[in-house]
């Protein structure tokens, strides 16, 4: 069964240039078990990062839920971990608690290192999930999104001032149509990783061994338990993160929730949202029980495969 649309997706908006993200922050990691440390706590394979390469990484609660997202990657001897500024502290503290007699310190690097957000040709020609050092900083990049190259520039100064400036909701709404999930404050501990298709798209090793939560997240890939998966869907109007979704047959309880959601100057309202797969056989969709604000399924760039019964 495909949960692709068929309709076409909103012109893209044709753009190149930075902004500034100061809804993103970075955690520094140092000291020689940083990287074993990391492996032992988020999805991702830490111990097998090489120099210029990035992983999407989460880290879960016992209960296999993302209490965070990073993108991840090494800067000399130490690890960077960029993740939505909202979750910085809070995370923080409760990596730290697990650190015990490891040889590795976190901390707060976003005073120091500020990321901007990378958009079209000025963006290096460069796979995915790689690095490349750049005057003052590291070039990170993401996932293509509507045609259109993204990276992360993370350093202590900025871009060359030759680059144009981009608009921030340009930005948001390539990051959304990417459907790569970031966890932010308003979606803590609510999605198993496959949920929001982290495994889709890298963000889940299932041969590294344990760590918090991998019971649960294991279980939901190999068992054919798992009966909820993220969409991209064009809105009627603005939402935000955490907002509930309804069916029209079952108003009264939610079918899912919003994960990253943004909106374009120009009116055009993009979000990815996790449902439930039954939600998605009869009936309608809106963000709120009201039926105002209804959802349209748009093409995700990449497949979501058939689930077991």
């Amino acid at each position: 069964m495909s949960f692709q649309a068929s309709a076409p997706f909103p012109a893209a908006p044709q753009a190149a240039g930075a902004v500034l993200l100061p809804n993103w922050g970075v955690i520094r990691a140092t000291g020689d078990d940083a990287a074993d440390f990391l492996h032992g706590q988020l999805t991702a394979d830490i111990k097998g990062l090489a120099e210029g390469q990035a992983r999407l990484a989460g880290f879960c609660s016992a209960k296999g839920r993302l209490t965070a997202s990073f993108v991840v990657w090494r800067s000399g001897a130490d690890l960077l971990l960029a993740c939505s500024a909202d979750l910085l502290a809070p995370t923080l503290k409760r990596l730290s608690m697990f650190v015990l007699r490891a040889k590795c310190k976190l901390s707060d690097a976003s005073a120091e290192l500020a990321v901007f957000g990378l958009l079209g040709p000025v963006v290096p020609t460069q796979a995915p999930w790689t690095v490349h050092a750049a005057e003052g900083g590291q070039v990170v990049h993401l996932p293509p999104a509507l045609g259109l190259m993204r990276a992360l520039w993370v350093g202590a100064g900025a871009p060359p001032a030759s680059t144009p400036a981009l608009a921030a909701d340009v930005w948001a709404y390539l990051e959304v149509a990417s459907g790569v999930a970031r966890i932010t404050a308003a979606t803590v501990d609510q999605f198993v990783p496959q949920m929001v298709n982290f495994e889709l798209v890298g963000g889940v090793n299932f041969k590294k061994g344990c760590y918090p939560g991998q019971e649960v997240v294991a279980r939901s890939q190999y068992r054919g338990t798992l009966k909820r998966r993220a969409f991209l869907v064009e809105t009627s109007s603005p939402c935000v993160p955490g907002q509930e979704i309804f069916h029209s047959q079952d108003p009264e309880q939610p079918a899912g929730m919003v994960v990253l959601a943004a909106s374009l100057a120009a009116g055009a309202h993009l979000a990815l949202v996790e449902l439930k797969l039954a939600a998605l056989e009869s009936g309608s969709l809106s963000v709120g029980n009201a039926g105002v604000n209804g959802l349209r399924l748009q093409r995700l760039p990449y497949d979501i495969p058939t689930e077991s019964p």
